[in-house]
């Protein structure tokens, strides 16, 4: 799943100009739904790093139970957080 096919399936567009602020609400909603029902690691993954883009990201501990998924998680934030992307 790339992150425009997630603009696409979560806020209808594939450019974020275009994104109606008023969806962005919905959107992580729908993002929280599927993280939930998600069973592909990677899917599960890029979800959680959108919202974690949103500030809505769920406990990394909480939401994946393999160590590997964790530490990727972990160095998702920490990346973010070297180039001054973290929220």
């Amino acid at each position: 799943m790339t992150f425009e096919d997630q603009l696409e399936r979560y806020f209808g567009t594939r450019d974020p100009a275009a994104t109606a602020p008023q969806a962005v609400d919905a959107a992580i909603e729908r993002m929280q739904v599927d993280l939930g029902l998600a069973t592909v690691a990677g899917e599960r993954f890029a979800i959680w790093c959108m919202l974690f883009m949103f500030s809505q990201a769920p406990d990394i501990d909480a939401t994946f139970a393999d160590r590997s998924e964790r530490d990727l998680a972990r160095d998702f934030i920490e990346m973010s957080e070297q180039a001054g992307e973290a929220p």
